[in-house]
């Protein structure tokens, strides 16, 4: 006998995706603390072997975010993360296919505040990432800072994140029997820091680490841009040289994080809150742009690939703008 479930109302699948984007957010903005105060706090109690057991086996497992990560398929394709799609919601679309027998290096832009968009489309199966790229696994590249976090790290690495230093980077893209794709958001934390609603700025224009990588393994990049991903969030406003902007960078220098200061709504209103805002976000993954193997590429050469990375990005901007209302006008920009 077939069970058949009444479908979600309206108002309980709203609530289940605002739920889903709270845990999310709060996932990136005290999750990691929090765990590190749990930590703490049980090595004054009667569970303190929790803690102690948990910090020998951390010691054992430490170089694991630099050797591929361990992610966890009941975690990727966890409920949450399509009512977290469903709320902006968050599309993935392919234009060009990867070869499963090779790696990738993929340049994802813009940042934004707390990058939806990479989070759901290369840590989780719900935008269906694996149906569209068969045979390839993503790995999302994350500051190294949070892997020092305990039980955080755990989380962190369920969805294919792994740390962003040369090592990692290494591991992943060296990999003989190939169908991997190394995702680095190239414009890193500071990029954040220009994150809000109309805004095509990049930081790009002297990040050549990610082209060196690639020339260095024979790896193709991939260009990929988020529409919508600078929308979800307002930014209190910082331009260059003003004060707030200098004790970002000042506290990003100290940190290894930017601290950009968004709001957008609430839980139960709508005019502020740190809820980010239901507009569509839509990563468009271009065309792999072919890379020939160097070990010690000049200059020259790696200026050369970068600049072709960016007249692909550029490319890929101006050919699907129309398609997610970006005005004709409108051009990327890159710093």
């Amino acid at each position: 006998m077939k069970v058949e479930f009444a479908p979600l109302s309206v108002p309980l699948q709203r609530r289940l995706q605002t739920a889903a984007v709270v845990q999310w957010v709060c996932s990136f903005l005290g999750l990691a603390q929090c765990c590190t105060a749990v930590f703490i706090a049980l090595l004054f109690t009667r569970f303190w072997l929790v803690s102690a057991l948990y910090a020998a086996w951390w010691f054992t497992d430490r170089e694991k975010p630099c050797k591929g990560g361990r992610r966890s398929h009941v975690f990727r394709n966890c409920v949450v993360w399509r009512y977290m799609r469903d709320y902006f919601p968050i599309t993935l679309v392919k234009t060009a296919e990867l070869d499963p027998r090779q790696n990738y290096l993929m340049g994802f832009h813009p940042h934004g505040v707390l990058a939806a968009g990479a989070f759901i489309n290369f840590c989780t199966e719900a935008s269906g990432f694996s149906t569209l790229f068969p045979g390839i696994t993503p790995h999302l590249m994350l500051l190294s800072l949070w892997f020092r976090f305990p039980f955080f790290r755990d989380y962190a690495m369920s969805g294919g994140v792994v740390s962003s230093d040369k090592e990692s980077a290494s591991y992943v893209l060296q990999k003989p029997e190939g169908g991997n794709l190394l995702v680095i958001i190239v414009g890193g934390a500071q990029e954040a820091l220009d994150a809000r609603p109309g805004s095509f700025t990049l930081l790009l224009k002297n990040r050549k680490g990610f082209v060196r990588l690639a020339i260095q393994h024979g790896i193709p990049l991939v260009p990929a841009f988020s529409f919508g991903e600078n929308d979800v969030f307002d930014q209190v406003n910082n331009p260059q040289g003003s004060w707030l902007r200098r004790i970002q960078h000042c506290l990003q220098q100290i940190m290894g994080i930017s601290l950009p200061l968004f709001h957008a709504r609430g839980i139960f209103q709508y005019s502020f809150g740190m809820i980010p805002y239901r507009r569509p976000i839509c990563t468009v993954v271009g065309k792999p742009i072919p890379v020939q193997k160097k070990h010690r590429p000049s200059e020259e050469e790696v200026d050369q690939v970068h600049q072709k990375y960016l007249n692909e990005l550029s490319e890929l901007f101006e050919k699907h703008k129309a398609k997610y209302n970006v005005p004709e006008d409108s051009h990327l920009e890159f710093i």
